[in-house]
């Protein structure tokens, strides 16, 4: 009875295991948001501004700070989050540059000082609300950008001269911690409001909606939000595997013990 107890413990540690495992794989394998609540951004990390001039980052990062990530040429979906920041900075009874600071680095090597200062200019479109040096636009190269999307869980893909990339905003602390990450493209000003109060005071919370993130895709071509039907599937499908067998662990231990049970009885008749 105790070897079967066992057996049946180690089979179900090892399916949780693969289910773990292939819930893990399924998301390593596209681009997306892993979120790393409460790591330092590496602050000696060097990157170039729009006015061609190298800076670290933490010299950067002095107040809590919005960072989000893009690449100059997109077409899609970088130009929407550089846009919801835009509006919601506009609607927000915070002022950047006294309250917070805001980030924008380019995850293509490729990218030059000279497209930086293109986009913040596209963007940065009430200049009477924001002083032009409290949003900075950074460029770098592949090392740098490697090394700052690994530590805030950002995956990216390249696909020919375009990239596959999530949407959201981190929030960092004046330490540079992680924070807090928002989803989308459209941020409620409300919420950006309580994420920048939460990182001057260093808490670290943790994002409700981070399954949307992993069940909808961006879609270039569309424009879009897709759901990612075959990724949630297998999901379910290895879940289900699961509770299955171990639903016929349980049934079979009973059958066992019923069978031991009898025969057990027959023995002392």
């Amino acid at each position: 009875m105790y070897k079967s107890s066992g057996k049946k413990r180690l089979s179900l540690t090892f399916l949780l295991l693969l289910f773990m495992g292939q819930f893990s794989l399924a998301q390593s394998d596209s681009a997306g948001i892993y979120e790393h609540l409460g790591n330092i951004v590496p602050g000696d990390l060097t990157f170039t501004n729009e006015q061609n001039r190298q800076l670290q980052l933490k010299d950067l990062i002095t107040q809590p700070t919005i960072l989000s990530f893009v690449y100059y040429n997109c077409q899609g979906v970088c130009p929407m989050i550089l846009s919801g920041v835009t509006d919601v900075i506009e609607n927000m009874n915070m002022e950047m540059g006294k309250d917070f600071r805001v980030i924008t680095v380019s995850f293509d090597p490729s990218d030059t000082p000279e497209r930086s200062l293109e986009k913040k200019k596209e963007f940065m479109r009430k200049k009477s609300l924001m002083h032009p040096n409290d949003w900075t636009y950074l460029t770098g190269d592949s090392a740098s950008i490697s090394k700052i999307l690994l530590a805030t869980g950002y995956i990216v893909k390249r696909q020919g001269n375009d990239f596959m990339h999530p949407a959201g905003i981190i929030i960092l602390s004046p330490e540079g911690k992680i924070t807090r990450y928002l989803y989308g493209t459209n941020y409620l000003p409300f919420d950006l409001k309580m994420a920048l109060v939460e990182a001057r005071k260093g808490l670290s919370r943790p994002t409700i909606n981070r399954v949307l993130e992993y069940c909808f895709s961006y879609d270039p071509d569309g424009r879009r939000y897709t759901l990612q039907v075959t990724k949630i599937a297998a999901s379910i499908i290895i879940f289900l595997a699961v509770i299955l067998f171990v639903i016929l662990l349980v049934r079979s231990g009973r059958s066992k013990r019923k069978i031991i049970g009898s025969a057990h009885n027959q023995n002392q008749s």
